[in-house]
């Protein structure tokens, strides 16, 4: 695997730019345009490590994907719906994804030997447990699977209301490979303890199939892409204060969407720019959806100087162009809601924390422990590294600041947000840092170190090199 070594930063930031498309809204727009009636057309869909997956699956599912690669870190898919009883076992299963310009009409599932149907997730989290809400209502028998480390992450979360609804599922010892069974559903009242968007979402794929409607109390508020891509599509989807209802019954009809650019990627270029003296970058058609902006109001509440221009909407999506100017930060406290809408931009949020006068902490972020890693004792563990104070607690952790850092040798764990959160505080380090397993950043952001580098970040890949003096 490939290492990045990445030098202080002693000048500016600057520049504008886009970072590839929303990691979420990529696997949904996958998912959903397979089972709809009539051809969507994806514009900007993300080609990073987990939506691949996901799209392979699919493609397994007897989907034809026409794939164009429009620029290296966005491609346009044209998916041919099979609609809601479409889909079948047997395709390109194990296949790699499909070169640039080449159909998946070719890959017309035959009939299989195997029973039941693979699918491997490989690293997915989102893929694996969407698609089993999706494969719950399919009347053939689907395995679905992934790498050692996907198959660390746990399951019963939404094997058990899944089951609550007719599901015949079961999972190994909590965690993947899942077994699904043809099985008819029904709706359900589902009281959430947490706030959790995957869990919801899977419910919601799989009452697409059930006799009845169903209702999902929300703990608090969750990322909603999945509601808003299923309006768009027809499905009649209603919220009451903090309840989700659908009733089942409608065909899901083809959309055509631009996938807005992903905030958990613009994330770690918001803080690298809010870190490094005098910078001054903008990021265009960033995803502005409210259950995804917690930690640009984070760093707002902290002192950063943001401004938004050009809003608007897409496919039922608010965006806008983000620009963001240095200042200087002081520190917050951060808990509840603020935290499920950054989740994933907790580690990134620790660097910029770092560089924040007082102590900061977070808390109800006990997720984090259950994520590619335990982000919070790997987080904490790799920073110390480079110098920060850092403090762990059971669901959350403290940052004292301002910290000068000093470079390192670190490792991401083959975790692609901490990867990138310590490329970011190695900017701010006092000297060279190299980051080991680093190419995990692709996962999410592919043109990571690119993009960094047209802001004017001082970063490079290398081959199995010591750290540089």
């Amino acid at each position: 695997m490939a290492s990045l070594l990445v030098h202080p930063q002693t000048t500016p930031l600057r520049g504008r730019v886009t970072v590839p498309g929303d990691k979420s809204i990529s696997h949904r727009a996958v998912m959903l345009g397979a089972i709809a009636q009539g051809t969507s057309h994806v514009s900007r869909w993300l080609p990073a490590g987990d939506p691949l997956a996901t799209l392979q699956a699919i493609q397994s599912l007897g989907v034809p994907i026409h794939i164009t690669e429009t620029e290296p870190t966005a491609w346009d898919l044209v998916i041919e719906g099979q609609g809601m009883r479409g889909l079948k076992p047997g395709g390109a299963v194990g296949r790699e994804p499909l070169a640039t310009g080449e159909s998946s009409s070719a890959l017309s599932p035959q009939p299989s030997a195997l029973s039941p149907h693979t699918l491997n997730l490989r690293h997915a989290g989102t893929g694996i447990r969407l698609l089993a809400g999706l494969m719950a209502g399919q009347n053939f028998a689907t395995v679905l699977d992934g790498s050692e480390q996907l198959r660390k992450r746990p399951m019963r979360r939404i094997v058990t209301p899944l089951r609550q609804m007719g599901a015949n599922i079961s999972d190994t010892d909590g965690r993947a490979p899942l077994t699904i069974l043809p099985a008819p559903l029904h709706g359900i009242e589902l009281p959430m303890n947490v706030a959790s968007a995957q869990v919801k979402s899977a419910v919601l794929l799989a009452a697409l199939y059930a006799e009845g409607e169903t209702r999902i109390l929300e703990a608090g508020p969750s990322r909603d892409h999945t509601e808003r891509l299923l309006v768009a599509m027809g499905a009649d989807v209603t919220r009451q204060d903090d309840t989700v209802i659908l009733r089942p019954g409608y065909d899901l009809q083809a959309v055509d969407l631009i996938v807005p650019a992903d905030m958990s990627s613009a994330a770690f270029l918001l803080v690298a720019a809010a870190g490094v003296p005098h910078s001054h970058i903008t990021i265009t058609h960033v995803g502005l959806n409210e259950t995804r902006t917690g930690l640009l109001d984070i760093l707002t509440q902290m002192g950063a100087v943001t401004e938004i221009a050009n809003a608007h909407l897409t496919g039922g999506e608010p965006v806008g162009d983000l620009t963001i100017r240095f200042n200087e930060l002081h520190s917050t406290d951060i808990g509840g809601s603020l935290v499920v809408r950054a989740i994933d931009e907790m580690p990134i949020w620790a660097v910029a924390a770092s560089q924040s006068a007082g102590v900061s902490t977070v808390r109800d972020a006990s997720e984090l422990r259950v994520k590619e890693v335990d982000r919070i004792a790997v987080l904490a563990g790799e920073l110390r590294k480079m110098g920060v104070v850092i403090t762990e607690q059971a669901d959350g952790f403290s940052v004292t600041g301002p910290t000068r850092l000093n470079g390192a040798e670190v490792d991401s764990h083959d975790d692609h947000r901490l990867g990138m959160s310590l490329a970011v505080a190695a900017l701010l380090a006092d000297s060279p840092t190299l980051i080991h397993q680093a190419d995990c950043v692709a996962d999410s952001f592919p043109g990571f170190v690119e993009t960094m580098q047209a802001l004017g970040a001082n970063m490079t890949w290398v081959e199995n090199e010591s750290r540089e003096s």
